[in-house]
């Protein structure tokens, strides 16, 4: 996926989640199925994701390569990225219980601070994803806590694609 489709991406799956949740019920964003995280916890499991990408973002390149080091393969493409996250929350399911399971529920009061915050880390992750060349998208690497070592490119796609698949499953569950 080129550059500019991914910013595409990013900016229509943000604004598909930011329409369900100006239309989803106020009284709604701290309730959650049985066991299950609120919609709230929902939101800020995005917002924490998306703080870490960025941060991660705005190091310098030379110290990304240092500390992960550089791809000897192409990129996937989205639906790869998309079917690899697919299969790797199957084969991990307690793994991603125990890594979420202390995440707080957010107040009621915090819940437009919050999307707010989240709509501003998507916009500094698109003008991140511009920013970089093509060359560093594909030969630089991030660590994800599931999926591994990802190209800069990989870890933008899966970003959009882990914001729809919250948002599919609130639309579900919520």
């Amino acid at each position: 996926m080129k550059k500019q489709q991914i910013i595409e991406v990013l900016e229509e799956k943000h604004k598909e989640l930011f329409l369900w949740l100006e239309n989803h019920p106020y009284q709604k964003w701290m309730d959650g199925p049985h066991q299950k995280w609120t919609t709230g916890q929902h939101i800020l499991h995005l917002e924490n994701s998306a703080k870490l990408l960025n941060k991660a973002l705005s190091m310098p390149k030379f110290l990304l390569k240092y500390k992960f080091g550089t791809s000897n393969r192409t990129s996937r493409t989205y639906e790869e990225v998309a079917k690899k996250y697919n299969e790797r929350l199957a084969e991990n399911q307690e793994k991603t219980k125990k890594f979420n399971q202390d995440l707080k529920t957010p107040d009621i009061e915090k819940k437009y601070q919050l999307i707010s915050k989240l709509q501003i880390l998507n916009k500094k992750l698109q003008y991140k994803t511009n920013k970089l060349k093509d060359k560093d998208l594909d030969t630089l690497l991030l660590p994800h806590p599931l999926m591994g070592k990802m190209t800069v490119r990989e870890i933008i796609m899966w970003s959009a694609y882990h914001t729809d698949h919250h948002l599919d499953i609130l639309k579900k569950n919520y």
